[in-house]
Parts: structure tokens; sequence; C-alpha cells
């Protein structure tokens, strides 16, 4: 990452207006979200949102024709054009043929996109924002940090020392006052404004009809009191219908705000008299800029089903921490960095892809139905596939896909960490630049015997019928043997073998979320070789990244590569991988399992691993295993929110890492539980590492662990 990108992270960080209040309004979102979607099916209705938008964008050219026709029967005027050079050329043309002086806007994306403000001002124009978010940040000459709300960034403090310089008055920070201040300063803007400009939420295709969703209104004034309205709209805003209007209506406030309803919605089907009987002069400009680029491109296209809520904002613990300016552009967290590769180039996202942790809280909650982290994901593998792995990636990978070298390395690290372990089971310090990676959080040990020596020490059962495959990965092989233990103690007692073929490497996770899906796909074949040598009736893996690996990206690596010969080998190995809750659910359910009776184990919390519960939808299975097992749980607040550890997303951003893990340990220990669970060696990773460094006294266990010794005899 460049420099100065990394220095607007450290500045964003040490911002404490800024965290404070997007902390604080992330915590009601989601609170109030889910109050705003009760009763309503949000996957039907973003089933239906996906689909009217994925119509869409399947056919923008007929629809843009079908637009063209209907808005110009109505007497607007279309224009249509892909280069946002001429949307300024026109816009200014328009303004000048009829002698305008001053501009009102309401908010639009798009023409913050083509920096059209200060294209006009340059050439002699005034323009006003007059929505109160725009107009506070273009008094403070910045950009929007936010889609829908552009200066959650501000205090009311500082909102009151931009008021009071506007209005040459000694301001208090009273919200009403500020209101009424900005009331009497935009009043006579929209009174002798000349032209007035706007956006577009939609752009009806059936009527000819532009939509505009707004909670001040002003973009009513915008649109009514100038004798000339431009509206600039991107084709992403088409939809076919009138009737699309609706659904799309009912999803944008409760994704946006968390509101039941915006407070004002208009409809504008061709111009309408002016207040002189003048009818008004009414521009409706089509921007493309690369849209339709992305709508032909088969994986983006998706992109285009975005209705602008930014719940994707909302829920991100990345954005709630650093917020919109860090990432540089007009367009704001994941689905801004998506917009930026494309509107501007490939490139631009190149350090702000980087931010993405791949949570998938995103992906949740967009009512587009749009796989952000997915996307992203393949924005890394375009650059990668463009400018090359850099040099001390290839390195790491060169390592850690020779699996002799590789694992020979860690035995050695075993021995070269007990000077920095002094007898613990934890890393608390390391020397020099190595220093930030034990900066709030202490690493584990490497065992000093790994899982895959002790497994040829344990003595199963003769005898038993059935055969699980036990995929340990790293963390497990190297600094947890004693989950892999946990294991196979587990499924013995069930009837099952466990088997762990010695080939089996790296699930190529790390390369994969890093863009080089060429090595993640070398991984890939590794361990299909492996865990298919031998006939079982199961792959069982005690962490969720690696288990997606083995049910899923084994097969997307090899499809988005062109390369089908492993492909019905990965199915096959997908067909048979299961994670170790899910699986030992089922064997108790089934009365194969039995744990102790009558056990009062007293309080336990547990935390959501980002992949178990998002993509492997298994966040259920060990709460109740462990409600089986005698224990009371008691839910923390945002038990489904990121620790910040994200693979290697921890060593490339410990300063983000840092501040989410310690949210996450406070709303354990504000839970007053003695122990945390959790299903992800990852995730036990960081936080018992952050809770060693913390002194708390509270216990951090994988799932597996707390099952085994809770086996009835």
């Amino acid at each position: 990452m460049q420099q100065e990108f990394k220095q607007s992270i450290d500045k964003a960080l040490h911002n404490a207006n800024l965290t404070g209040a997007l902390g604080k309004f992330s915590e009601a979102y989601k609170v109030n979200r889910a109050k705003a979607y009760e009763g309503i099916d949000f996957e039907a209705l973003r089933t239906t949102i996906a689909g009217l938008k994925g119509y869409a964008a399947s056919h923008l050219e007929e629809l843009s024709d079908q637009f063209q026709k209907n808005a110009e029967a109505k007497g607007a005027k279309v224009f249509r054009t892909n280069d946002p050079a001429k949307v300024r050329e026109y816009i200014l043309k328009v303004a000048q043929e009829n002698g305008v002086r001053s501009v009102v806007k309401s908010k639009s994306m798009a023409t913050e996109e083509i920096h059209l403000n200060p294209y006009l001002e340059k050439a002699g124009i005034e323009v006003g924002e007059t929505d109160l978010g725009e107009w506070i940040i273009q008094l403070a000459g910045q950009t929007p940090s936010h889609m829908v709300m552009p200066a959650i960034h501000m205090t009311k403090e500082e909102v009151a020392d931009l008021f009071s310089k506007e209005v040459d008055e000694r301001l208090a920070s009273d919200i009403p006052r500020l209101v009424k201040v900005a009331r009497n300063e935009l009043r006579p803007k929209f009174l002798k404004a000349d032209m007035g400009i706007s956006g577009g939420n939609m752009a009806v295709a059936e009527t000819g009809s532009i939509a505009l969703v707004t909670n001040e209104g002003n973009a009513r004034l915008v649109t009514s009191l100038p004798k000339i309205h431009i509206a600039v709209v991107g084709i992403e805003k088409l939809v076919a219908k009138f009737s699309d209007i609706g659904p799309i209506l009912k999803a944008l406030p409760r994704s946006a705000t968390a509101q039941l309803l915006t407070s004002y919605v208009s409809i504008i089907s061709g111009p309408t008299p002016n207040s002189d009987g003048s009818m008004k002069d009414l521009h409706i400009i089509l921007m493309d800029n690369r849209r339709s680029e992305m709508a032909a491109d088969p994986m983006f296209k998706e992109a285009m089903q975005c209705i602008r809520c930014a719940s994707c904002l909302n829920v991100c613990p990345i954005f709630r921490l650093v917020g919109g300016h860090v990432f540089g552009k007009v367009y704001t967290g994941g689905i801004g960095t998506i917009l930026t590769a494309w509107y501007d180039e490939l490139k631009s996202s190149e350090d702000i892809q980087g931010l993405c942790i791949q949570c998938g809280a995103c992906k949740d909650v967009c009512p587009g139905k749009i796989d952000i982290p997915g996307l992203i994901m393949e924005l890394r593998r375009r650059l990668v596939k463009e400018q090359g792995v850099p040099l001390v990636q290839k390195s790491i990978y060169a390592v850690v896909n020779n699996r002799r070298l590789f694992h020979g390395m860690l035995r050695a690290a075993s021995v070269a960490g007990k000077p920095f372990s002094k007898g613990t089971k934890f890393i608390r310090h390391l020397p020099m630049f190595l220093a930030d990676l034990t900066d709030g959080r202490s690493l584990p040990a490497i065992a000093a015997k790994p899982f895959r020596d002790v497994f040829k020490t344990i003595e199963q059962p003769k005898g038993l019928k059935e055969k699980a495959v036990f995929y340990g990965g790293c963390l497990i092989d190297f600094a947890y043997p004693e989950m892999g233990v946990a294991l196979v103690k587990i499924l013995n007692r069930a009837g099952i073998e466990v088997l762990f073929p010695e080939g089996q490497t790296c699930c190529g996770a790390p390369a994969r979320y890093n863009g080089a899906y060429e090595t993640a796909a070398g991984n890939a074949a590794d361990n299909i070789e492996a865990l298919l040598a031998e006939p079982a009736d199961y792959v069982i893996s005690a962490c969720p990244t690696c288990t997606v690996a083995l049910d899923h990206e084994f097969i997307a690596t090899f499809e988005s590569l062109g390369r089908k010969k492993l492909l019905p080998q990965a199915r096959e190995l997908a067909a048979k991988t299961i994670d170790f809750s899910t699986l030992v659910k089922k064997l108790v359910d089934k009365g194969r399992l039995s744990l102790k009776e009558g056990q009062q184990l007293g309080a336990i919390t547990y935390h959501d691993s980002c992949h178990l519960k998002r993509t492997l939808k298994a966040d259920q299975a060990p709460r109740q295993l462990l409600a089986q097992a005698g224990y009371e749980l008691t839910e923390m607040f945002e038990c489904d929110t990121c620790c910040g550890m994200g693979g290697s997303y921890s060593l490339k951003l410990p300063e983000i890492s840092a501040p989410i893990l310690q949210r996450k340990l406070k709303n354990i220990k504000d839970t007053g539980a003695p122990v945390v669970a959790m299903d992800c060696p990852g995730c036990v990773m960081q936080i018992r590492g952050g809770m060693d460094q913390d002194g708390a006294a509270v216990r951090v266990q994988h799932t597996v662990e707390l099952i085994a010794v809770q086996l009835k005899d």
C-alpha cells in the first residue's frame, strides 16, 4: 500500500469525532434496521429487486431507447452519452444559452462522479448544494464521506463552526437553531436560481419518468422553482416498468437509514408549467461512463443491481473506523470500491480494495443481492493478473506451497520462538520491525509437536465402520494440535475412524484472498489429491475458512481460471465436506454421541466466525451443542461482527484489526461470562491473544475442546 494511503488510514483512526459518530450510528442502525424490516420477507424482497434490476442490466440499450422515446413524447429533452466530459459540456451549453448565473442542486452522486461543480464554477456560474449534508460538505470544501449521509463524519460543533463563518455570527451547536440557519440561507438560493440540477433514484422506461427519493424536500424545490431542470441519471437507474418502483421504494429507506418510508417521493413525467405560465425546460441526461461495460461483464453485471442505499457501508466494521474519505473517491465502502474500479479505472482500486476484510456482512444486508466481497476478490484477481504477484507475496507462497519446506520451517520456528514465549503458550513481544504483530494481542507459540506428529501416536478403536478425513489447516496442525486431538476423540466415540493424510497442505485461502488464484489453484489440486486418496464418508474441518475453501472455493477457483480437469474431483470433495459442529450436532441428534446429563456448567458466550455464519450458514449448531452440554448461553452484543482477524488482514493492517479486536473483547467481557466459545482457530488466535494482553479472566475455547470434555463415558 502507498504511504499516503496508510497515512490517511492513520489520520482517520485518530479522529475521535469520526470514529465516535460512525460507531454510534452503526450500533443504532443494526437495531433499527431489524425493526424496520419486521413483518417483511427481506429475502423475497431482495430477490425481486435483484431480478428487476438484473433484467434492466441485460437490456440497457433497449430500455434506454424506450425511456428516451417516452420521455421525449412527454416534452423532455433526453441526452445520452458515455463520456463524462460531454455531460459537463451539455449542461454548460444549456446554461450559457439561457443566461444562467445561478444553479441549485439536489444531491446527485453522478454529478459528484463527473466533478460538475468546479467545472461550472470555473465558467463563472454559482453552484449551490441544497441538501443539508451536501451543503455542509460544500462549505467545508470536502467530498461526501457516505453515499446517503454525506456529512455523517462531522459533529454538530464542527457544523456550527462552518455555519458561523457563513453567516458571520457565532452560533451554538443547537441543532434546531442550525437547521433554521440552513433554511434561511438556502431559501433565497432556490428563489434566485436560474437552473436546478438533480439526480434520479430510478428512471422508468415504460413511462419516461424519473423518481426522486429524499427526506428534506429540497429536491422538489430544485426541480420545480427554476425554469430549467436538468436530471443527471446513470443508466444503472433504469427499470423497465412503473411497477418496479414499488419494491425499490420498500427497501431503499429501510436499508439506507432504517426508516419505514422516506419523507418525499417525487415522480417527474415530462415538464410542468412554471409560475409565469411557460413550460419548464426539462433535460434528462442518461450517463453511461462505462456502466454498459460493467453490465456486459459476466461477473460485474451484478453490481448494476445496486440501489445506492449504502447499507453495505452501515454494517462494515472497517468503514465505521475509517469513514469514507480514506477511499479517496466519490463512491465509498465496499460497493464504492467496485464502482471506482469501473467508473475510474481498475488501478484506482488498488489500495482501497485492501480495506475489505471479507467478513461478508455487506452481502447479508444488500437489497440488490450483490456479492460485494466476491466482486472485490475478483478485483484482486484482475489486479494480480494485470500487475503480477508482489515479490514478497510470491516468496511467501513459494514457501507455503512447498509442503516439506513449509512444515520444516514451522518446526524450526517452534524452537526459535521459545525465547519470546518464555515458557508460556504465547509470544507476547517480538523484536524491532515485528513489534506491531504483538501490539494489542499475543501470538500463539508454535507447538513443540505438530498435530501431524501427534496423530501418529493416537490409538483409535479397531473396527470402526465409518471413516472421516480430517483436514487440519495450518493453525490446528502447528499451533493448536489439542483441537485436533479433541476432534479425533469425539468422532471415535461416534464410531468414526479419523484419517489424516500427510499430503494435505495450506487450503489456499491466503493466496485466493490476495488475488493469486493460480497459487490457490495449486493448493486446491494438492489437497484434492491428498483428501480423496482414501475412500471416506466425510471430510471434516474445524476451521470455517478451510471448510469454505474445500466446499466452495476450490470449485470457484478452477472455474474462474477455466480449469475443468479437476472440477469433478473438486465437486466430489465438496459433497463430502462438513464443518465440525454441524456434523457433531447430527451425530448427537441420531444418538450416536451422548453428552453428560444434568450438567450446569455456567454462563458462556459465543462469537460467530464470519465464514461459519455467512457462508456456511451454520451458526446455530454450535450454540445448540453447547446448550446440550450444559452451558447457559449469554449472547454478546454484535456477536456476529468480525473480530478483526481476517486471515492475513491482521498482519497487513494491524492498525485497523486492533480496534476491531478491542471492541470484540469489550463485548465479550460485558456479558460477564467466564468462557467464550467459537468454531474458528483463527478467531481463537485473535481473541485469545487479545484476552492475554488484556489480562481479563475469560477463557477462550474452540467448541471442539468444550464438547470433547463433556462426552458421556
